[in-house]
């Protein structure tokens, strides 16, 4: 089940305190705030992420999430930040988040059209090369716990 997944990468995490490199949880109200500003509900894994984490690396990883309540003025990993850039820069689709950047030219997002039976969003890639009618949207992930577990476990080995 995936939000084991979630919890197996969490523990991993939270164990390897020198590798891992967080702002730290965030609150409902920051949350909220950027779930205003970007339309949609963050849900399971993801919010939990939020909560525990807020947005950083662990190792050469760099997940993003929430910084602070300045959606316009920030940089990475403040996932609303860029995702909101990224909407007017390259037409990004209103129902992707980032999350991840490959640094080969794809962006790893949380797509709120495929929700799972948990409401949980998959993650896609979105290939900034391409235009958007050509997208692809190759599956990355069933959720963003397994996502979450394969950055941990390659930053591990």
């Amino acid at each position: 089940m995936s939000i084991d997944h979630y919890h197996k990468a969490k523990k991993y995490i939270l164990n390897e305190e020198d590798t891992a490199d967080f702002v730290g949880g965030r609150s409902n109200e920051l949350i909220q705030l950027a779930e205003q500003e970007l339309g949609f509900k963050f849900t399971g894994a993801y919010l939990d992420f939020l909560k525990t984490f807020g947005a950083g690396n662990f190792g050469s990883q760099e997940i993003y999430g929430i910084i602070d309540r300045d959606f316009e003025n920030s940089a990475v990993p403040d996932a609303i930040w860029y995702t909101l850039t990224e909407r007017k820069n390259i037409y990004l689709p209103n129902h992707l988040l980032v999350i991840y950047d490959s640094g080969f030219g794809e962006l790893y997002c949380l797509d709120f059209n495929q929700l799972d039976d948990t409401g949980e969003p998959q993650i896609v890639s979105f290939d900034t090369g391409v235009e958007i009618e050509n997208q692809i949207y190759e599956l990355i992930a069933n959720d963003f716990g397994d996502f979450l577990l394969d950055l941990v476990m390659e930053e591990m080995e």
